[in-house]
């Protein structure tokens, strides 16, 4: 039997190292799904969403290299979207593969029939559907080239009728390169960012996920500067380990001491971090900032320098360039700082919580201490990324994964079985918020389905937690943030897996080693506490006030129980604000 197209593609993606597909199979991909099949080479894993797929692709991406995806006509396409969104803006290969109705019904407003190049035209670096034979093996071979040298999502386009016909040569080499140049300022741009280093008396170091693959070589940078490192969220796992300079987070998520550190200092040295919040970037300071993506260089704040290079090749041509300074005073202070704000942490760890309201730090920070060296975790957006971020740390080994880019609630779920099915090795462990494992409760089904020793830990707080807090500081009263939830274990356990709940704070530990040492999937639902809030490192008064002005609202209109729960959940935050 000669070779089909479908046939063609598998030996493609094989060739590339794809091990699965995440899809939903039918009509206009069956061809390609009966060529999986014959091959054997490559997975067929059969999410119950295509989002959730998607999500899959995107964590397996990020932890392993390319991945791939797969959606059919119409609805199939739609429902891919938010996660390879999720996939792009997180800078990792995926491929789509987009299945449509055969090409000589295109234009008619056939049934199913969507515009893919219309469609995914937002959210990846290459999208294009072949129409024939040839151009579905050239398109294909390009695809996978963007996806992996441009870090993104790669769609291609393949009508269910060019599956099924023979396959033809392409003129093109289907040889991927991968190589690895180096990348770096010119020696004048160089000898002027060490003129700046060395004549500042105090700078700071703010590491993104860009500078992961340089960690020894930022810490030896800050040992020269004497310089405090701060980091993003995506950067924390990659820079915080074996780093006695290290002053934690700022933004949204982050702490104080990062926050002060960059605000402080004479000099702050961005690298290889696209970190979005201007608010918490200093404008009256000196900035410099290194990216291997020019685009990315002064889009978040005014630079004085702003440099291409990756981090790594950088710093090792800059070293014979700088002086070791003596004075480390800046130093030690922002490490005095960030010393204070690490005991101010285990205020919510210490005491705990009561029935029903456990504090979320708590379980966070069980969750830290019982997880594996090389676990991988995933957080959901929202307050589950607040508690990842300061309660989960790094070791060297550890992945955290989540859509810290797009931001989108249900990732966490999803992207564990990614991670679980890449790594069958490693622990896998999701936070998940209520919220967002609500939103593709049906993949539960994929974890039973392939049985993936996965541990959910559902932060239950029966609210949009996030969502509530950005209500209160604008000054409004939360108005339908609230939650009735089923009872997430028993649903876990119709699924045909162990399901654990857990009310009271005596109950975590026992619960999380249950859990964590049960071969097999597991979801836990805590009950955590409705009213806990996450203070950022700065607060505005705008904010403050805004708080006020909804507290006073809400005992106008009568909620003063609800108002007194608040403050009593959150009043150890005070003396950070004060």
């Amino acid at each position: 039997m000669s070779k089909k197209v479908a046939d063609q593609i598998v030996d493609m993606l094989a060739g590339n190292g794809i091990k699965r597909i995440y899809a939903v199979t039918g009509d206009s991909l069956n061809e390609l799904n009966d060529a999986v099949r014959r091959d054997g080479r490559i997975k067929w894993v059969h999410v119950r969403n295509e989002e959730a797929g998607a999500f899959a692709a995107a964590a397996e991406a990020e932890l392993n290299g390319l991945a791939c995806c797969a959606g059919s006509s119409g609805p199939g396409h739609v429902h891919l979207i938010n996660g390879l969104y999720d996939a792009h803006r997180s800078g990792v290969p995926v491929i789509a593969i987009a299945s449509t109705c055969a090409t000589h019904e295109f234009g008619t407003d056939y049934f199913q029939e969507t515009n893919t190049i219309r469609l995914f035209d937002d959210c990846s670096h290459y999208n294009q559907i072949a129409n024939t034979p040839m151009q579905a093996a050239r398109m294909l071979q390009a695809a996978i080239q963007h996806a992996i040298h441009k870090k993104g999502v790669a769609v291609f386009g393949l009508p269910g009728d060019v599956a099924s016909l023979p396959a033809e040569e392409s003129v093109a080499s289907t040889q991927n390169y991968l190589n690895t140049p180096v990348i770096r300022p010119s020696d004048g741009e160089l000898s002027q960012l060490a003129e700046i280093l060395n004549a500042a008396s105090k700078v700071t170091i703010f590491c993104g996920i860009g500078a992961e693959a340089a960690h020894d070589d930022v810490v030896e940078l800050a040992r020269i500067l004497k310089a405090p490192i701060g980091y993003s969220f995506r950067g924390k796992m990659g820079i915080q380990y074996d780093n006695p300079y290290e002053v934690g987070m700022t933004g949204l998520l982050g702490l104080p001491a990062a926050y002060h550190s960059m605000h402080e200092a004479d000099v702050l040295l961005l690298l290889g971090t696209d970190f979005p919040y201007a608010p918490f970037i200093p404008t009256d300071k000196k900035i410099i900032q290194i990216d291997d993506k020019p685009e990315k260089l002064g889009r978040r704040a005014k630079l004085d320098m702003g440099l291409c290079g990756k981090i790594e090749d950088t710093l090792k041509a800059l070293f014979p360039l700088l002086q070791v300074k003596s004075d480390d005073s800046f130093l030690k202070a922002h490490l005095h700082l960030y010393d204070k704000v690490k005991e101010n942490l285990l205020t919510y760890v210490n005491d705990n919580g009561k029935k029903e309201a456990i504090h979320p730090e708590f379980v966070a920070s069980v969750i830290n201490e019982l997880a594996n060296r090389d676990a991988i975790f995933t957080v959901d957006t929202g307050m589950c990324c607040v508690w990842g971020a300061r309660y989960i740390d790094a070791t060297g080994q550890r992945k955290l994964l989540g859509s810290f880019n797009h931001g989108s609630m249900a990732n966490a779920m999803p992207m564990a079985i990614g991670a679980a099915l890449s790594n069958p090795d490693r622990q896998v462990i999701a936070l998940c918020g209520d919220g967002g494992i609500s939103m593709l409760l049906g993949d539960l089904a994929t974890i039973k389905q392939y049985n993936l020793p996965v541990k959910l830990v559902v932060f239950n707080n029966r609210a949009l937690g996030m969502v509530k807090l950005e209500m209160e500081v604008a000054g409004l009263p939360d108005n339908e943030t609230d939650m009735i939830n089923p009872d997430f274990a028993l649903v876990a356990q119709a699924m045909g897996f162990k399901g654990i709940t857990v009310t009271e704070p005596d109950q975590v530990k026992i619960a999380l080693t249950e859990a964590f040492q049960h071969d097999g999937p597991v979801l836990v639902n805590v009950f955590t506490d409705p009213e806990a809030l996450a203070m950022p490192p700065k607060i505005e008064f705008e904010q403050m006030k805004g708080y006020a002005v909804t507290m006073g609202k809400m005992i106008l209109g009568g909620k003063m129980d609800e108002v007194l729960a608040t403050v009593k959940s959150n009043y150890k935050h005070l003396k950070e604000m004060f």
